[in-house]
């Protein structure tokens, strides 16, 4: 399905609790040393082994074991930049189309119910349970926040590498928490514990993301088509024309796509909103000085996504 829409406003999202001690975020995480469960002890998440991660003042737990390499994760300049473009309406129908997706594919249930593996997942009850959304990769959390907004009764949690990411993505709705941790590894959480899985501009590790992903789970994930930004030329990085080609044959070994729905629209921009947007990727690890001087002061660009959704292949067929 194509969809051309218009940019809207931003969601505002409800007022309950949530965070790293949230019972179902505090169920799902598990220690990145032994992979024990977690307890919270005060400011602290600690395991039956001893090993303890700090709880930030800004509601985030890094679970990662040795610094960052310098440019793997986001700096808080890009952070900075991401969240300004974010926080001025810019990628709301991208947002929105990411919140239809979750709402509409959680309401769903998987053809022929939960496969017959389903006792193997670690929660037991999860009808219990409120519903966990996980985003990998999820950057300052916007389109976490926006998936919780459409899921009332879910906490969510961002997985990030960058530490400046999180601080933000903590505090992007007050059901969210994150933790810092780097995707590719595996991934600190409980077998069977996210319902909801989404995977926004990100990598993709397509087997943990099968594991921790409920049997009746749905996996969003959202890739840039040939034309997204194409106008800002070598400023951004080109998109692969198979990109969405080589995504679902990455995924085919554990996932089947179910839906998907691209969203197309144009952006004008100022000179400042343009240097912020391309401050804000990848590109901005590699910028000489001086390459953002001369924008001009008014561009148009074209904004163009697929939003995929997927869902677990029953590995016995």
């Amino acid at each position: 399905m194509t969809r051309d829409i218009e940019p809207s406003a931003t969601v505002n999202a409800p007022s309950v609790t949530g965070g790293v001690a949230a019972p179902s975020v505090l169920r799902a995480l598990r220690c990145s040393v032994c992979g024990a469960e977690f307890a919270e002890a005060g400011r602290a998440l600690r395991c039956a082994h001893g090993h303890s991660f700090d709880i930030a003042k800004q509601g985030y737990v890094n679970l990662l074991h040795a610094k960052v390499p310098a440019g793997t994760a986001d700096t808080p300049a890009m952070v900075a930049a991401r969240a300004a473009f974010l926080d001025a309406g810019h990628y709301a129908p991208l947002a929105d189309a990411v919140a239809r997706a979750a709402e509409a594919s959680a309401r769903v249930p998987r053809s022929g119910g939960a496969s017959p593996d389903f006792q193997r997942h670690e929660f037991r009850d999860l009808a219990a349970l409120p519903e966990l959304v996980l985003d990998a990769g999820a950057g300052t959390g916007y389109y976490l926040a926006a998936a919780l907004d459409a899921l009332p009764n879910a906490a969510g949690l961002a997985l990030d590498l960058s530490a400046a990411a999180c601080r933000r993505a903590a505090r992007a709705h007050p059901r969210a928490a994150a933790a810092v941790w780097n995707t590719w590894e595996p991934l600190p959480l409980a077998d069977g514990c996210a319902s909801v899985m989404l995977n926004v501009f990100a990598p993709r590790n397509a087997a943990e993301f099968r594991r921790v992903l409920r049997d009746d789970g749905v996996l969003v994930v959202v890739t840039p088509t040939s034309s997204h930004l194409a106008e800002l030329g070598e400023l951004t990085l080109a998109v692969d024309p198979r990109k969405d080609e080589r995504l679902t044959e990455g995924l085919s070994r554990h996932f089947d796509r179910v839906d998907a729905e691209e969203v197309n629209y144009p952006l004008e921009l100022s000179a400042s909103e343009t240097r912020t947007l391309i401050e804000m990727g990848p590109t901005a690890h590699h910028l000489s000085p001086g390459a953002l001087d001369a924008l001009p002061d008014a561009v148009r660009v074209t904004v163009s996504c697929t939003v995929a959704v997927y869902r677990l292949r029953d590995e016995a067929a």
